[in-house]
Formats: structure tokens, sequence, C-alpha cells
């Protein structure tokens, strides 16, 4: 039976009373006891180092992923204070070409779906720099950003997207609903996973959320994760990783309930779920809702052995991965990356990929150049600096991007440069 969360549940993170040594489920609120995966220490994903910092001490905390006995919620503990993660940031969305027409997709999408127009609001939470409010704007909608990352939220507002930087919970959003108006819709985005305390964030949703207004959630699927083997995708920003089932109960806890859910190939497999007030919301239940639950449990993700079947396969890529690069050097073969994406990081340092074995990554991003990989320090430079170059083989990290970025590599391939991915398993793509 799933416990009742109430304000008296301890804050996430925090581990039980005196004596006790797990901490505790931050749906919940019951004891950690099992693991999920242990991918070992690892330093922040998104803190690329300048060349200054290379001789600084540099903290590492565990990857070590539980899941939840009592509620199945699998998790990441509160090893790091969200403040110290996205204070400053250097993710920002308008650098992939495929997400930008993914958002578009989206804005258009909710405009004839829900019958939004001039007058309609939209706020988004984690709104990075205004790459998809941007859109909602230019159709005539009125916008409102909620970026935390006050580097990324300047860039917004430069864009005319107003932002405001601040962590979104349930004060904030009843104060934003309260001075602003409350939304016909709230986008959260890849954001639900990367908040320890789910609940106030869950609570600022629904605040400012219109009675009659509709919220929509991307994050990835737990369950593509698990078959697609995707263990890059835990790291210390990704603080919960959901299944529908797992979704539908914290959101169910604010009177929010799931009407519709949507399979997206993004960020190798994500859902878009589709939700409004359990009380007030006029949308009818979709049988794709009902379908998902029933294939999520013909596939053992509502029992906790369900879950246990992960932790080899990643062992397994890990030496595969390191069994290719190794090879390769031996042979005297030049190894550089393409990309330096958070994911990539987990797994360069999971695996204990450095210069010996890369050489360089190359990344679009203008704020990783001249910086470094977190942990493993391997540089990072402009793009132009790959497609110059004459390496034998590259390491494409965004394995999600693979198709965006092979044909970005054709020049590359036509040279004979082979391209690896490692994910969900080790391929050199044809």
């Amino acid at each position: 039976m799933t416990a009742t969360w109430s304000a008296a549940t301890k804050p996430a993170g925090e581990t039980p009373d005196a004596g006790a040594s797990h901490p505790r489920c931050r749906n919940c609120a019951a004891p950690l006891t099992e693991t999920f995966v242990d991918l070992g220490m690892s330093p922040l994903c998104e803190r690329f180092l300048r060349a200054d910092q290379l001789d600084e001490m540099e903290p590492f905390f565990p990857l070590h992923v539980r899941v939840c006995p009592a509620c199945l919620l699998v998790q990441l503990p509160e090893y790091v204070a969200p403040e110290e993660i996205f204070g400053e940031y250097a993710y920002f969305s308008s650098f992939s070409t495929s997400w930008l027409a993914h958002a578009e997709r989206y804005v258009d999408m909710a405009i004839e779906r829900f019958g939004l127009g001039p007058g309609s609001r939209v706020i988004e939470a984690a709104s990075n720099d205004g790459y998809l409010l941007g859109h909602a704007r230019d159709r005539g909608l009125t916008v409102l950003g909620i970026e935390p990352a006050r580097n990324i939220a300047e860039v917004a507002r430069e864009k005319g997207i107003p932002t405001i930087s601040e962590f979104l919970g349930a004060d904030v959003g009843r104060r934003i609903a309260a001075e602003q108006g409350a939304a016909d819709l709230v986008v959260a985005n890849n954001v639900f996973a990367h908040v320890p305390d789910i609940h106030d964030f869950t609570a600022g949703l629904a605040a400012l959320l219109a009675p009659s207004g509709v919220l929509t959630i991307e994050i990835p699927h737990l369950v593509r994760l698990v078959e697609g083997n995707q263990f890059d995708t835990i790291y210390h920003e990704h603080f919960t990783y959901y299944t529908l089932h797992t979704a539908a109960d914290v959101l169910a806890r604010h009177g929010l309930e799931v009407f519709d859910v949507e399979e997206l190939p993004t960020h190798g497999g994500s859902l878009r779920y589709f939700v409004q007030h359990a009380a007030t919301g006029r949308q009818a239940r979709s049988p794709r809702v009902a379908a998902l639950e029933a294939a999520e449990a013909a596939k053992g993700f509502t029992t906790l052995e369900g879950h246990m079947a992960f932790r080899p396969k990643v062992e397994a890529t890990k030496r595969a991965l390191l069994a290719l690069l190794v090879a390769e050097r031996s042979a005297g073969h030049r190894i550089v990356a393409y990309g330096a994406p958070g994911k990539g990081n987990t797994l360069l340092n999971y695996c204990g990929i450095r210069t010996d074995l890369v050489e360089y990554a190359v990344d679009r991003n203008p704020y990783k150049h001249g910086r470094f990989t977190p942990g493993t320090h391997i540089p990072i430079h402009d793009v132009d600096r790959l497609m110059a170059d004459d390496p034998d083989v590259v390491l494409i990290l965004p394995w999600n991007l693979r198709t965006e970025i092979r044909a970005q590599l054709a020049p590359l391939v036509d040279r004979g440069v082979r391209l690896v991915v490692p994910i969900p398993e080790v391929e050199v793509l044809a």
C-alpha cells in the first residue's frame, strides 16, 4: 500500500530518524531499501570546467539510484541541492535543430486541440531560453516563462520572452497566478524529473493552472530507459524516473488527473502527459491511458521484481564500449567525441573514459568551447575543429540525435571515418 503524503512528510532526500540507514522516498516517505542501479561516483554533469579549474578539487557525488518498495518510484536521493545545479546552467535548448522543430509542432498542436487564441495565457516551467514560448508568442498567445537558471533566463528576456528567474513551488505558483492570472496551458517539458521536492513543485503547477486549463508534462519514460539501456540519462540533475503508474500517483495527490498520454521519440523515448484538475477539468479520458497502464503492468513495471533486470545490462555495455575503444587505440587509431551532453558525462565517468581514449570532443554550444568535460577533463571545441580534422572514429554521445548528427557528419563518413553510438548497445553506424 502506498503511504499518504502530507505537509508533514520529511523533505526530499532527508534520512529517516536516528539509527536508520536509508533515505526516504520523496513520494510516499517509505525507506528506500532497494537498488535500481549504482553507477558509482560522478561530478555534476553540466559543470564544464575552465582551464584554470583543472587543478582544483572537483566534487563527486553518488549515482546510486533506488526504487521505492512501496510506491515503485525510481529516484536518486538529493545528494546535491537544485540551487547548486541550476543556478547557472550550460544546457540551451535552442542548439538542437530537432528539438526546436519538436517545440513548434507542440505549440501548433496545443493551439488546435485546446482552442487557444488571442487572450489565452501560456506559462512554461523551466522555460530555458524561450525556445518554445517564442512560437506561442508569435501566434498571438500571452506567455510567461519560469526559469531558475539566471544565465539562461537572461537570454530568454533578451529575446522578448517575459521570464521569472525562480524555482517553481506552491508559494511561487500561487503568487504568479494571483498577480498575472492562471494559465489556460501550463507546459512542463523535461523538468518534472529535475525537482527533488516533487510535491511542492506539483502544487506549484496546480496553482498555475486555470480551473478548466490543461497541463502538459514531457519526461523520459522509465520503461524506455530500461528497454533502451539508457543508463547515461541518469545524472544528478534527474532526481526521479517515472512510469505512467508513478507519475499519475504523484499528480493525483494534488487533485490532478492524467486524461491522455502520448508516446514520443524524444530523449530516447518520452511520454507527454495531458493533465487537468480532477474536480473541474472538462477533458474526457482517452483510452490510451488505460492501454499504457496495461502495457506497463504486462512488462512488470508495477512490481518491484520488474525493475531488477536493468543493472546487468548496464554493466555489459560498459565492458563492450571499453573493449572497442581500447582495441581502436591499441591499433593506433584516433578517437574523438561528437557532443558534450550531460548524458555523455555520465557515460564517460562511469566507464572511466578520459583523454587516453578520446582525444577531444566537439559541441555546437559555444558556452562549452574551450572548457573541459567534468571529471574526465576532455577538451571541448567547436564542431568546425572536427570537420577539418581526420580522426578514425567519432563517438556520438548524444545518441538520441544519431540521425541528425549522421547527416551533419556525412562528409567525414564519405572520407572513411567510422561513427560509433554506445546506446542501447555499442554499434558502428553504416
